[in-house]
């Protein structure tokens, strides 16, 4: 069974509609692991095929990515390492996406992927962390991270009237909820397909050939996502990874 669609999705754009097939037709594949090795260790850099963790170094003796008959199976040491599994692997381009088979096996309650593109190089931005697609057993939300959540200034604006215990400031609230937009959607045990890409100022999202959200904000418009990351709070298998640069 898919994961239900609960969503209408006859209002959104019909150029969106095959994304696949953009990245396909229109891109460069520039990169792609099918994962038919065995991980070396279990430290940053020993997945191999130019895979990196910003967390297994933390927690040296837990092994959070296990490559398993073509699987990358993570397993998040999310309480010990103080954060969520951070894979991620370098990408380069303003337009562009990606092509993920990927599974919850169900092992945990609350299994999440949260899945996007970052820019270290980025110095008003938490970490980098530019835009995201993250999947819960509920819904799928798209975010514009780096002019919303993780733009350094705003998370100082916050802060400072949390610490002066004052009331949220309207204006910024509205501001922050436009940087974002939810989709309702059931997760499930299945392998599934999921296209992840950027357009400009849009992020689409779309599940086994079938566009789910669609979503406009001037954050996604930066012009170099260095990387491609996944992140997540306990356990999801990912069995294959493409890589497209379309400009």
């Amino acid at each position: 069974m898919r994961l239900a669609l609960l969503a209408c999705l006859l209002s959104l754009p019909l150029s969106a509609a095959d994304d696949t097939s953009w990245l396909q037709t229109k891109g460069t594949l520039i990169f792609h692991d099918a994962f038919e090795r065995e991980e070396t260790g279990n430290l940053a850099k020993d997945i191999g095929n130019g895979w990196n963790s910003a967390t297994s170094d933390r927690v040296p003796k837990l092994k959070q990515a296990d490559l398993d008959d073509g699987i990358m199976k993570i397993a998040s040491a999310t309480k010990e390492a103080c954060h969520a599994a951070h894979i991620h692997h370098d990408a380069g381009f303003a337009d562009g996406g990606v092509i993920v088979r990927f599974k919850f096996p169900g092992l945990n309650k609350d299994e999440n992927l949260v899945t996007g593109f970052v820019d270290r190089a980025l110095k008003d931005v938490h970490a980098g962390h530019l835009c995201y697609a993250t999947l819960s057993q509920t819904d799928l939300t798209l975010s514009d991270r780096k002019t919303g959540s993780m733009n350094l200034a705003i998370k100082k604006k916050r802060a400072d009237d949390a610490a002066a215990k004052k009331k949220p400031d309207p204006a910024l609230d509205a501001l922050l909820k436009k940087k974002s937009q939810v989709t309702p959607l059931k997760a499930n045990q299945e392998w599934h397909v999921f296209t992840l890409v950027t357009e400009g100022d849009e992020m689409r999202f779309s599940l086994d050939g079938k566009l789910i959200a669609s979503h406009r904000s001037e954050g996604y418009a930066h012009d170099m996502k260095r990387w491609f990351s996944f992140l997540a709070n306990s356990t999801v298998w990912i069995d294959d990874v493409k890589i497209y640069k379309v400009r």
